[in-house]
């Protein structure tokens, strides 16, 4: 079982990027699918949710209205598309899928992690 993160790069401050995390080894359209991230120094921190089948969306203040979280459960994977990026964006972004999610904001909740992506946004 395996969570693949990729998209992640050097972008210039208002510039966008967009994260893909591809699931292998199990289905993972019955998962709620999660994006964290951590910054150098700082805990690991939630950026956005989605539900079982995408009704439902989920995201930290500071990212609301700037990041759009989807997902593809054909293709078994999830997207971040992160617009208007800022400097203080920048950090290693993971992704997580949750069998049982009662807080989607808590690490603690997630079961399978991917390896991490990281995202710098130059000033």
């Amino acid at each position: 079982v395996q969570l693949q993160a990729s998209g992640g790069g050097l972008v210039q401050a208002g510039g966008s990027l967009k994260l893909s995390c591809a699931a292998s080894g199990r289905t993972f359209s019955t998962y709620f699918r999660g994006w964290f991230r951590q910054a150098p120094g700082k805990e690991r921190e939630f950026v956005a949710g989605i539900s079982r089948k995408g009704g439902s969306t989920y995201y930290a203040d500071s990212v609301k209205g700037r990041f759009t979280i989807s997902r593809d459960n054909a293709e078994n994977t999830v997207y971040l598309q992160m617009n208007s990026l800022k400097p203080e964006d920048t950090a290693v972004y993971y992704c997580a899928a949750s069998a049982t999610i009662v807080e989607v904001t808590s690490v603690y909740e997630y079961d399978y992690w991917g390896q991490g992506t990281q995202v710098t946004v130059s000033s």
